[in-house]
């Protein structure tokens, strides 16, 4: 930590702290700030709180952490009030309890609702953020917090002839929030990574055919969702804070203590000290999950690859139909290097007449006209389209506007080899500047809310040290970023998401030209919390304050 002279005539901006989104991360910023004493105002360009949930409302939406866990844990209150009703939350059920947690801490009084952000400068003599929006009102805060989510900015592909198609092309991101009538429509979903898989079962019950456009087979794996039992929930409650606790020991930030299947990867089971026989017998008795279970199949490639046959086992033994099952199979790339999918009937939902597979590795798709797609394998005539085509994961909401920093460096600029961060939580030359959830941290590969308010109270830990000190400015070094990135790779490396196979947006590669750099931490939530703790601890090692 190094301590440097103040300005001569500090400013006095409007708010001590800017906060970019009103999802999850945006809510319980401003209600953490507040509760500190800083002035905060969020800047939201939906219409409605609730971020990713609030967008993304396509049929099927689901999370794939239990709602029990996938919940706030700074109030004791919301705990005890709020009553779940199913596993795993559905898309509506998490924006009404987002919507609960505004209402009920009153939020909403410094949250501005329709005002896109286009851009924010730091002004270095100042030492003040001036955000842009699109309305043109310039907001000015000591302290600019990028709460922007880390899949929000949609993935638009380049479908030659998209814009003559005649009927209305829908995006699972931006699902229109009336929904849309399907029946009686043919329906062209293109995509099959999570939304694609979540929504693929609906849509076939929605529409009068369903035809699945498929780029990449996808391991996903049954979710076994139901109805919440009362009684998993009253004893959750009585024990929420042994819950929140171990949360924050866990890699991944979820206890498997309330209800779900959790599977925890056993470290005496090995899938190459075993032969075919047993392990077959381990699919018997785990079926979906037998490919999950082996220790030295997230290292090992070999073993891997006996874990992705017992895999392609289970669809065999689920399609019906032998070259469907075969399209549905992945091949070529390992499990565990992409996200996990959970589904509900996805594989079943290619048992139905009125459901076709077009597997693109037979033969692309060419071109869009008005009535339909046009592959290499035929013509498939379609009155609707959906594009489940991802997002531009971790660093796109931070890349698509002009964020400037010491110098007036574009941060798209400073990051065009690929995103470099100390913690995920600040960029050499951005001093003031936080980013929540930022490439560098758990984020997506752990429970996001544990994520989240962690981050957002090792923030305010930094602000209140701060204003105690009468410091207006801080900033990591270079030196420090540079280490954690070492880390970050060092970590990533022996395992399966690193794998020269492995194209996944992880990697950044499912965006045209962007850097093929790893981009969560994958050490686990509980070393990272340790790792950020040990900073504060130290004086803030790496970070310079003035």
């Amino acid at each position: 930590m190094t301590e440097t002279a103040p300005p001569s005539a500090p400013a006095v901006p409007q708010f001590d702290v800017v906060v970019v989104g009103a999802g999850m991360a945006g809510l319980y910023a401003v209600h953490h700030f507040r509760e500190l004493g800083f002035s905060v105002v969020a800047l939201e360009q939906g219409a409605g709180v609730g971020g990713t949930w609030f967008w993304n409302r396509y049929p099927g939406c689901r999370c794939d952490v239990p709602s029990l866990e996938y919940s706030f844990g700074f109030s004791e209150e919301l705990e005890q009030e709020w009553e779940w009703t199913e596993v795993f939350p559905s898309q509506p059920e998490i924006e009404r309890y987002l919507n609960h947690v505004a209402d009920r801490f009153d939020l909403r009084r410094d949250i501005r609702l329709e005002t896109k952000v286009v851009g924010a400068t730091y002004d270095e003599a100042a030492q003040v953020w001036t955000v842009a929006t699109e309305a043109g009102d310039p907001i000015t805060g000591r302290f600019l917090v990028m709460a922007s989510g880390n899949l929000s900015v949609p993935q638009t592909p380049e479908l030659p002839g998209r814009e003559t198609f005649a009927g209305p092309v829908l995006y699972t991101s931006m699902w229109p929030r009336d929904g849309v009538d399907l029946s009686g429509q043919r329906v062209a979903l293109i995509g099959t990574g999570s939304s694609g898989v979540q929504s693929t079962p609906e849509l076939a019950d929605m529409a009068a055919h369903l035809t699945v456009f498929q780029r990449t087979p996808t391991y996903t794996w049954p979710s076994y969702n139901g109805p919440l039992d009362p009684e998993v929930q009253r004893r959750t409650k009585e024990h929420y804070r042994e819950l929140r606790a171990g949360q924050r020991t866990n890699p991944g930030g979820v206890t498997g203590s309330t209800g779900a299947i959790i599977l925890q990867t056993a470290e005496d089971r090995r899938i190459l000290e075993v032969g075919e026989e047993e392990r077959l017998a381990v699919l018997e008795e785990l079926r979906w999950n037998a490919s999950r279970v082996w220790f030295d199949a997230l290292t090992n490639p070999e073993a891997n690859e006996l874990a992705c046959e017992l895999y392609r086992e289970m669809v065999r033994r689920t399609v019906d139909d032998p070259e469907v099952a075969e399209s549905l199979s992945p091949r070529g790339f390992p499990i565990g290097c992409k996200r996990p999918v959970i589904d509900t009937h996805y594989f079943e939902t290619f048992n139905r007449d009125d459901v076709t597979l077009v597997d693109l590795r037979k033969g692309g798709i060419e071109a869009i006209d008005a009535g339909g797609i046009r592959t290499a394998q035929g013509y498939f005539e379609a009155d609707v389209l959906v594009l489940a085509t991802g997002f531009d994961a971790m660093t796109g909401a931070l890349t698509r506007i002009d964020l400037r920093g010491r110098d007036g460096r574009l941060l798209r600029d400073v990051w065009a080899e690929g995103p470099r961060t100390n913690l995920g939580l600040q960029v050499a030359g951005f001093p003031n500047l936080f980013t929540v959830t930022g490439p560098g941290s758990p984020s997506v590969l752990a429970n996001m809310v544990v994520c989240i308010e962690q981050h957002i109270e090792w923030i305010g830990e930094c602000l209140t040290r701060m204003r105690d000190r009468g410091q207006t400015e801080v900033e990591t070094t270079v030196e420090a970023q540079d280490a954690w990135v070492d880390h970050v790779n060092a970590v990533a490396a022996p395992t399966m998401m690193t794998a020269s196979s492995c194209n996944s947006w992880y990697l950044g590669a499912n965006i045209p030209g962007k850097p093929r750099v790893f981009l969560p931490y994958v050490g686990g939530l509980n070393q990272y919390i340790e790792r950020a703790e040990a900073v504060v601890a130290d004086d803030y090692a790496g970070f310079v304050f003035a």
